[in-house]
């Protein structure tokens, strides 16, 4: 295990998370997720669970990133005037 990428991974977590929770756009929280998804599956092959890092790539970071992405394009923005 290389300790500096593992701290650099979690630092990068940390700050896409806040990003993710802070946002006020919902396109940018949704990528910001999705890069935090990346980032765990690096973390996990960093860790040596590349089985874990791959699934957590393809459904983490792909498929639900890709069906959030969809279903905030098919909503529709509302005001309470």
């Amino acid at each position: 295990m290389i300790w500096q990428l593992e701290i650099t991974l979690f630092l990068f977590l940390l700050i896409s998370a806040i990003v993710a929770l802070e946002s006020r756009d919902l396109l940018v929280a949704v990528v910001m997720m999705t890069i935090f998804s990346f980032l765990m599956a690096l973390l996990f092959v960093t860790m040596g669970a590349v089985d874990v890092g791959f699934t957590e790539a393809v459904v983490g970071a792909g498929i639900t990133g890709l069906l959030f992405v969809v279903v905030i394009y098919q909503t529709s923005r509302r005001s309470n005037d």
